[in-house]
């Protein structure tokens, strides 16, 4: 595929997927500047650059609604690891954990310091600052903000986060809230499942969420349990988006460890008969293994756990924990407090639920890869080529329009992107084109960095950022402020429904 300029491009031939759902079609798009300026049968005389994409198909950009690049779009600006596989906008800020929102002088605490394991990466007080930052130096996909609130409570209360927030504590966080929804911000989102929030109570969670709700903003939320007490979890988060008459999405929705496997059927149906009188989102990756700090509880829950990076320990990234702790003669608790600070892979979740989660109608698609792991999971450079490659044309999970679906036009109007997420006249120029026949993830617990196969080209506001299996060098990426979410309060809403 040859080169093509950034201003005025016709792509000509292809299969287009507009992102609601609607079969493909056979159509051209033209796209001048930063906009699609036309769709359907176009005729020469344009002007723009003639890209034959004959037996490809064309697609809204994907959206990765989950995501921890906050620190990656400012250090390696190229995103490779999601242009790479055709993603166009990144949302940052989820699991509770924002770049932006607080200083600190080295490492920051678990999990924080996921976002910046070498440290000095916190350095943004106002959220502001980390959008000014953005603007002066672009990366090449387009950014949207949650305001993480183990962020804000760590910087509100210090090492004091083992305990409920007083009301002095909560008036901070509130106004750095209000800072940061000033900035542009989506929302907040909640880790509570984390150490730096797992005291917050539920009506902490809801006086910061009423805060949000009154701008238009949402409610995301990795849950306090994903395994044994994942009913009271999702109770609790429902709860919240009742009490503040505002949309909720559940990162990541799993169930983990053995014993509560098949529990999906269960937690889906809950989920689907809230819809039923509340806005309801939720997202899911495509792998049956997750990953996030080491904790000597969750190794109880897993079949199997590889280290994807230690502090003192680098050299053992990318090896099983077991296998450590056999190498050192202790036992698997023993070597877990060595390895801390650490990061850890864990195989807790059945096939059949990954499956189910990802055919409910309703789940978008995130990758939650963590990009400065020493040896990452790969769903953070595999995530949407593998839906579109195994599960949706190898294994038939869904059509391929479907699949497209839940990572392009439902984030768009879930998240409130404006004029993303839909490839119709008037939207912004953010496109992908990709072989439905050869498009698959070729990341792998031993090669977790390796580029997907068949994505042939990826535009952001109509400059191509990869083509043909490497970056271009171009950086339009540009900060999506809030728009209103789909189900989004608004000031008619009844008193009752907060009740």
């Amino acid at each position: 595929m040859s080169a093509p300029p950034s201003g005025c491009l016709l792509f000509r031939g292809g299969r287009l997927i507009d992102g609601t759902g609607a079969r493909a079609r056979l159509a051209d798009v033209l796209v001048e500047d930063d906009r699609i300026a036309a769709v359907g049968e176009i005729s020469g005389g344009t002007g723009a650059r003639v890209i034959d994409i004959e037996g490809l198909v064309i697609a809204p950009g994907f959206i990765d609604v989950h995501t921890h690049d906050d620190r990656l779009l400012l250090a390696e600006p190229a995103m490779a690891p999601k242009v790479s596989q055709g993603v166009t906008t990144v949302i940052v800020g989820n699991c509770g954990l924002s770049l932006a929102g607080l200083v600190t002088a080295g490492r920051a605490p678990p999990p924080l310091d996921l976002l910046d394991p070498a440290g000095g990466g916190f350095r943004f007080e106002r959220f502001a600052e980390y959008v000014d930052a953005l603007a002066a130096r672009p990366a090449a996909t387009n950014v949207a903000m949650l305001a993480g609130h183990s962020t804000l409570r760590v910087a509100a209360m210090g090492g004091q986060t083992d305990r409920p927030a007083s009301a002095e504590h909560r008036a901070r966080m509130i106004a750095a809230l209000d800072e940061a929804m000033d900035a542009g911000a989506l929302g907040l989102s909640t880790g509570t499942f984390y150490p730096p929030a797992a005291a917050a109570d539920t009506g902490e969670l809801v006086e910061l969420s009423s805060r949000v709700a009154d701008r238009g903003g949402l409610y995301v939320t990795h849950m306090r349990d994903e395994g044994d007490r994942i009913d009271a979890a999702i109770a609790e988060t429902l709860h919240i988006g009742r009490a503040c008459a505002m949309p909720v999405v559940v990162s990541h929705h799993k169930v983990a460890g053995t014993r509560n496997h098949g529990r999906t059927e269960q937690t889906l149906a809950t989920l689907a008969a809230a819809m039923a009188c509340q806005p309801v989102g939720l997202d899911c990756y495509p792998y049956s293994a997750s990953s996030t700090m080491l904790d000597a509880g969750r190794v109880g829950l897993a079949s199997r756990v590889r280290i994807a990076w230690s502090a003192p320990h680098p050299e053992v990234a990318g090896r099983d924990l077991d296998a450590v702790a056999e190498a050192w003669g202790v036992d698997v608790q023993e070597a877990v407090r060595r390895l801390q600070p650490a990061g850890a892979i864990y195989f807790m979740m059945s096939e059949a639920d990954v499956r189910r989660v990802l055919s409910f109608p309703h789940t978008m698609i995130g990758s939650d890869g963590l990009p400065h792991d020493a040896s990452p999971h790969p769903r953070l450079w595999g995530t949407f080529p593998r839906v579109l490659g195994h599960y949706a044309r190898d294994v038939g999970l869904f059509a391929l329009e479907e699949a497209v679906r839940k990572m392009t036009g439902l984030p768009a109007e879930r998240f409130g992107l404006q004029g993303r997420g839909r490839l119709d006249v008037g939207a912004w120029a953010d496109l992908t084109v990709f072989d439905p026949g050869s498009i698959i993830d070729r990341a792998t617990w031993d090669r977790p960095t390796e580029p997907a196969a068949g994505i042939r080209m990826v535009v952001v506001n109509g400059r191509p950022v990869w083509r043909d299996g490497a970056p271009t060098g171009e950086r339009p990426g540009r900060f999506i402020r809030r728009g209103l979410a789909a189900g989004a309060r608004r000031e008619s809403v009844p008193v009752a429904a907060r009740a």
